[in-house]
């Protein structure tokens, strides 16, 4: 293993970097938080689980050069473009549906996970497997954070840190969202909080399958 302090320097500026990414509002956030509140701590932890394997396999790919290749290869670019952005249509109709329907036919809390553990891993991975930018994002970060012809070791060095705090803060929020108050404020907001959903969901489904990769 490489000498983290000569690498601290460049590592820090992509970490803070990182962190801001990690925790701001997108896909699969909201998805961790929804599930944890509507579907209790178990569900939202094994949703979190499936979105942080699927950031894992982005930074393994990144790490291991396969975003050359995958440049090189534009067309299974768009093709993963396309579903990612299909996929997260299809979860802003299932919103909408969920919004629509009345508190009466809802069930609240973590009494039954209405989804199998295997379901729920599922739908985590794929929302970020299927986002093609991913990849980039953790290319960048690498390229921020070491110098350059950094070794193996020290690329392994930053992927796991990043991890490392990746997989804390996806099962933080799903253990903090989780929580009695966040079930009360869902009670009693939770068609608006789905509505958003579906227009978030809708508007990051077009942005990914209009813009350019």
């Amino acid at each position: 293993m490489p000498d983290i302090s000569t690498y601290l320097p460049y590592i820090w500026p992509a970490y803070m970097a990182y962190l801001i990414t990690v925790l701001s509002p997108g896909p699969a956030n909201l998805a961790i938080m929804t599930t944890a509140i509507s579907e209790g701590r178990r569900a939202g932890l094994i949703i979190a689980l499936g979105v942080f394997c699927g950031s894992l396999t982005w930074a393994c790919a990144a790490a291991l050069g396969l975003a050359a290749l995958l440049r090189t290869y534009a067309v299974a670019l768009e093709i993963i473009k396309i579903l990612g952005g299909l996929y997260l249509i299809y979860l802003a109709w299932k919103a909408y549906k969920s919004a629509r329907r009345p508190d009466t036919d809802f069930t609240f809390g973590d009494t039954k996970t209405r989804r199998t553990a295997r379901q729920l891993w599922l739908r985590g991975y794929a929302i970020h497997i299927t986002n093609p930018k991913a990849i980039f994002g953790w290319l960048a970060v690498i390229s921020l954070g070491l110098p350059e012809n950094a070794p193996p070791s020290a690329v392994m060095l930053i992927v796991s840190i990043f991890s490392t705090s990746s997989f804390i803060i996806f099962t933080g929020y799903a253990v903090l969202f989780s929580t009695r108050h966040a079930l009360r404020v869902y009670r009693s907001a939770r068609r608006w909080i789905e509505a958003t959903m579906a227009v978030f969901y809708s508007l990051a489904g077009i942005k990914l399958l209009t813009s350019r990769i």
